[in-house]
């Protein structure tokens, strides 16, 4: 089962606290001496080396040296850096708007070729109309009291879709049958985006499948929305960061889990009729 993503950005934090730790008892020194040495106190030594304190390339330097291992590091300061990357609190990225988010992500989406999504509560992003974005953004901007530029970003993140219609590319899209009911929006607004989800899921590059709320007992639970970037990268979407996985083992258990998942889904004809269903309720 995939593990916790806010639990695995923890872990890169530890193993970079671990590492400095034992720099600190290969060279025989205290904490409260290493402390001394680097010009700190001992509560941040402490912090440090227990991963509540995220240290500073400057305070891997100055560690480093204390301990004599100064060689060590430019890895190390490399490894915290990847550990803070992989947990993106939203607020930091959207601190402006969400405008410069949507943006951001064009580069990782022309360098993909395979993309694979799992949603259980929305219809991903590629796929979203102007009208049920806008809602979504809107909402998203009150919740997170951000600056509104709501009209910009869904413009941007229309033209970043636009990627779907292209070609040399496969998206393999997974969502829950509840995604579909969720109404996002006006009545309006949720009936053309589930029109739309007809239109598109005909595309000869795209796999759209629906996993019926019905469906029989699961081997695998609903998960938090993630996306599969070939196989180089795994985004994981939490209420409050997003977490970004490299390492090939915790990538490796999000494709297992995508597996899972689309076994659960039903395909075409079928999946046709729940979007039908679905624009039916909305009467």
């Amino acid at each position: 089962m995939p593990i916790s993503p806010s639990s695995a950005a923890q872990a890169a934090r530890a193993g970079v606290a671990h590492r400095l730790r034992e720099l600190r008892q290969d060279a025989g020194l205290t904490g409260s001496e290493l402390a001394v040495r680097c010009g700190w106190t001992h509560p941040k030594t402490y912090r440090i080396e227990n991963a509540r304190t995220p240290p500073s390339p400057a305070d891997i330097r100055a560690w480093c040296r204390a301990c004599g291992s100064t060689d060590q590091a430019a890895d190390l300061i490399a490894a915290s850096r990847t550990a803070e990357s992989m947990y993106v609190e939203w607020r930091r990225r959207q601190r402006t708007g969400l405008k410069q988010l949507q943006e951001s992500y064009v580069a990782l989406f022309r360098s993909t070729r395979l993309f694979r999504v799992y949603s259980g509560t929305l219809i991903p992003g590629l796929l979203q109309t102007e009208g049920y974005a806008s809602a979504l953004l809107s909402a998203i901007t009150e919740f997170r009291e951000i600056p509104n530029d709501v009209t910009a970003a869904v413009s941007a993140r229309l033209e970043r879709s636009r990627i779907i219609h292209e070609p040399g590319r496969r998206f393999v899209l997974l969502i829950e049958e509840a995604a579909l009911r969720y109404r996002i929006g006006e009545a309006e607004a949720m009936a053309g985006q589930l029109g739309y989800l007809l239109t598109v899921g005909a595309l000869p590059a795209v796999s759209l499948g629906i996993i019926p709320s019905a469906a029989p007992a699961r081997p695998m639970w609903p998960q938090e929305t993630f996306h599969i970037y070939d196989d180089a990268l795994v985004s994981v979407e939490l209420l409050s960061a997003r977490v970004t996985l490299t390492q090939p083992s915790e990538i490796a258990l999000y494709v297992k889990a995508f597996e899972q998942l689309r076994r659960l889904a039903v395909y075409g004809a079928q999946a046709r009729s729940l979007i039908l269903k679905a624009i039916e309720a909305l009467e």
